[in-house]
């Protein structure tokens, strides 16, 4: 009986979570309601606020899902990065647009020029503190603002790319974009030693 309710509510959550993105991706996240969520998903109010406590919290919670699955990809390829994140950035960034490719209706959304701002920003600190800084040994900077410059040279680029290939539709294979995007890195890399 338990699990008929937790997959009844999970059924649940993810119609309201489908719902919310199909409307984020029409309108800014301030200008969604709880009712026309409701009217669009077929599901009441009261139903809503058993899961969440208004339209923001909806999004809040998928961004932090979105976000642990994120720190999960990194984690994963974290202990491969003390060695050889100089030799092959690949194998990381295929498992981050596989990330995006799956969730690539939410991921649009957040990067869109409507997109939340500080969701991205949290990326950024995230892939920072985990992948980058365990690379700085292998750099040769003359001063620090120069391992910021370059990062940032990377990340952004990287950002760039995966908007392109979100509003391409997702043509090419996260393979294909991971070797291009590897490609880039390392030649970027290149020029820094």
């Amino acid at each position: 009986m338990e699990k008929k309710i937790d997959r009844r509510v999970r059924k649940t959550k993810q119609q309201l979570q489908d719902g919310f993105i199909q409307l984020r991706k029409q309108k800014d996240l301030k200008d969604i309601t709880v009712k026309e969520l409701c009217e669009l998903t077929d599901l009441n109010r009261g139903t809503f606020y058993l899961h969440y406590k208004d339209i923001y919290d909806l999004s809040e919670q998928l961004e932090d899902s979105l976000f642990v699955s994120f720190q999960e990809v990194l984690d994963k390829h974290s202990i491969a990065y003390e060695t050889n994140l100089i030799d092959t950035p690949k194998p990381l960034l295929r498992d981050i647009l596989q990330l995006i490719k799956d969730n690539s209706d939410f991921c649009t959304t957040l990067l869109s020029d409507t997109g939340e701002i500080a969701f991205v920003n949290k990326l950024k600190k995230l892939v920072l503190d985990i992948a980058f800084k365990k690379c700085i040994d292998l750099f040769d900077f003359n001063k620090e603002e120069h391992f910021t410059y370059s990062y940032n040279f990377i990340l952004y680029g990287c950002i760039g790319i995966i908007e392109s290939w979100l509003l391409n539709g997702l043509k090419e294979p996260p393979e294909e974009i991971s070797e291009l995007t590897s490609q880039m890195i390392l030649e970027g890399i290149k020029l820094l030693h």
